[in-house]
């Protein structure tokens, strides 16, 4: 039996059992020591740029803070791009405030500028005051337009928070992504470029900012001999046990780069002709270098897959695409919002010749949790939404791989 192909599984290096086992050794147990430490200044030397960086238990703590160290509060307004995974919109509601939803531009899918700029400005016209935020996503580790996106930001003074959690290494005019914005968020968790099991960063401008975000991360304590508290602090530090993880990830991250950018170039080779499949690619010119976490491919909607008449027959039992934890059942099989037949066809298809797939992400303005909120829409992202889908791309992803997942979704079309 063929072994079954994961979207991104961890792949370790072989080096962080030493990391762990002096943490052990040295009774090191903590949400602090020598790994978060070293693993900190490992990110630095990485993302460059004179950052500094806040190791954290995930990177949704990581984009709470931002959020907390930008001034965010009850009643304010954050704009937020739609088409990501709820951890980039989540934390604005645990402040009391409201995201405000902006579309995508369909080169990159990631937010549009031109939208958001209008977005903005009609926000100031209906409630006579700011956005208090900016945040971008790096979708599937593409980079945002960074230039447009700062313009926009500094015309109206509003600082970026930069979601780079699926964009690890990602870089835009050699830049790397979470190095632009006033934050940048990492995440580690089991299925990204690198993990720490489970973990994110915050990457701060300065000192000052760092050491704010630590504070807040370590439950905001007074210089007290006793514990005083003044301000709500979280406990949000990454543990020393899991930041021994990341130092020994780090020793391969650019390779496990290198390895998505090979897998995404033999997909955009072997898909190359085939009727029908488009494999979604950077922009061309240089400028934008994805680390291509997950490599997507759109589905025209007049392709025939097998099984595609049985599409949404039955309600899924189970998680789909690497979900974890517990999931509630749904009440219906369908929803006003879904991939088409096709694609929902494609992913079984895949599923039953042991081939993890899963559809894109659904724009957060479509989904009943935020029936509610602000949202500016040009309808770029529930088109992708329809169509899209995302294959394997992960260290453990082989050539051999590659070509038994195309020649697999080849042999799962009609006619």
């Amino acid at each position: 039996m063929e072994k079954r192909i994961y979207l991104c599984l961890a792949h370790m290096s072989g080096k962080e059992q030493a990391f762990i086992q002096e943490a052990f050794e040295t009774n090191w147990v903590v949400p602090l020591g020598p790994n978060v430490n070293g693993f900190e200044q490992d990110l630095e030397a990485f993302v460059g740029e004179g950052k500094r960086v806040v190791a954290l238990s995930a990177g949704t703590a990581a984009v709470h803070l931002a959020l907390i160290a930008c001034g965010v509060k009850p009643g304010d307004e954050v704009m937020v791009q739609s088409f990501t995974f709820c951890a980039s919109s989540h934390p604005i509601t645990y402040l009391g405030a409201t995201p405000v939803f902006v579309d995508s531009e369909p080169d990159t899918w990631n937010m549009d500028p031109k939208l958001l700029d209008e977005a903005i400005a009609d926000r100031i016209a209906k409630t006579g005051r700011k956005p208090k935020a900016i945040v971008p996503v790096a979708l599937y580790g593409m980079p945002y337009d960074c230039d447009a996106l700062m313009a926009v930001a500094r015309k109206y003074d509003i600082p970026v928070i930069e979601d780079a959690a699926e964009g690890f290494g990602s870089k835009y005019k050699g830049q790397v992504l979470g190095t632009f914005g006033r934050y940048g968020v990492l995440s580690f968790n089991g299925n990204k470029m690198i993990t720490t099991s489970g973990g994110g960063a915050l990457i701060c401008p300065d000192a000052e900012a760092w050491q704010k975000v630590m504070w807040y991360a370590t439950q905001a304590r007074e210089s007290y001999p006793y514990y005083q508290h003044e301000e709500i602090g979280y406990n949000y530090r990454m543990s020393n046990i899991c930041a021994g993880i990341g130092r020994g990830q780090m020793t391969v991250a650019q390779a496990h780069i290198d390895h998505h950018k090979r897998v995404q170039a033999l997909y955009e080779e072997l898909l190359a002709d085939v009727e029908g499949i488009t494999v979604h690619k950077q922009p061309a010119g240089g400028v934008y270098d994805s680390n291509f976490w997950l490599c997507t491919v759109t589905l025209d909607p007049s392709l025939r897959v097998k099984g595609q008449d049985a599409a949404y027959r039955q309600v899924v039992q189970g998680a789909v695409g690497g979900a974890a934890g517990v999931i509630h059942t749904a009440s219906s099989a369908t929803t006003d919002c879904q991939p088409n037949d096709n694609v929902e066809a494609m992913r079984v298809w895949l599923d039953q010749a042991g081939i993890e797939s899963r559809p894109v992400w659904k724009p957060m303005h479509k989904q009943p949790v935020y029936r509610e909120a602000p949202a500016y829409v040009n309808g770029v992202s529930e088109a992708i939404f329809r169509v899209g889908m995302c294959l394997p791309a992960g260290p453990w992803v082989t050539e051999a791989d590659v070509r038994r997942i195309v020649e697999t979704m080849k042999a799962g079309l009609e006619g």
